[in-house]
């Protein structure tokens, strides 16, 4: 990545702007069409999500590294690959983007461009879900990073479809799109009171996933 820091930090924002915009909205979207059938609502929700992702990190690896997520971000700063003041100026971008991809999302569907969430999102199975859930998507993203780079975007779409169904909490797993979630009152919201437990175990779930790949490199 050659592109200067402000290149880089918009694609940071633009780029989780519209994943969080297809988080919201297709969960607005699929709420509206599944006649109360949350299943069918969630598996959509998943699919919508899981495609954008693919989409979104082809397209802006080469400008950012299609990081989206502060956990990612702090995670390449760890390893050396990310300045600690370019990682902070990723995360600004990264948080700012997912507030304006909600208040997109509700535009696009005719509702109140802020609306907090009364969505309860709490307790040790949740948060213990979104360890694993952070904890496995920075795995993939670690992992395939170091053979595989060619295949990132497919294994963490792929990841995050999967773990929209395996985990309790529907895997966030990212710090700036739980803050952006709990301003919509719709299918994908999250209470503001639960975005603080949510995001430390986002981020515990990083640490301990890059603290183990740096022991697999030293051995």
């Amino acid at each position: 990545m050659n592109s200067p820091l402000r290149a880089r930090v918009a694609a940071e924002f633009l780029g989780t702007a519209l994943l969080v915009a297809a988080v919201v909205g297709s969960g607005i979207m699929a709420e509206r069409l599944s006649g109360g059938n949350a299943g069918l609502a969630l598996l959509a929700n998943t699919i919508a999500t899981g495609a954008a992702l693919v989409a979104l990190i082809l397209a802006f690896t080469s400008v950012s590294g299609a990081h989206f997520n502060p956990a990612v971000s702090v995670a390449d700063a760890m390893d050396g690959g990310l300045p600690w003041g370019d990682a902070i100026a990723y995360i600004v971008g990264q948080c700012s983007g997912g507030l304006l991809g909600t208040i997109c999302a509700h535009a696009m569907f005719g509702l109140a461009l802020i609306s907090p969430s009364r969505h309860a999102r709490s307790g040790p199975a949740e948060l213990l879900s979104e360890f694993v859930a952070a904890f496995g998507l920075l795995c993939v993203i670690l992992g395939c990073s170091r053979s595989r780079s060619g295949l990132t975007a497919f294994a963490v779409g792929s990841y995050i479809t999967a773990a929209y169904w395996f985990t309790a909490s529907t895997a966030f797993a990212n710090p700036a799109v739980t803050i952006a979630r709990s301003l919509t009152d719709t299918f994908a919201g999250i209470r503001p009171r639960d975005v603080g437990p949510f995001a430390l175990a986002q981020m515990a779930g990083g640490l301990a996933a890059t603290t183990l790949f740096r022991w697999f490199a030293s051995n």
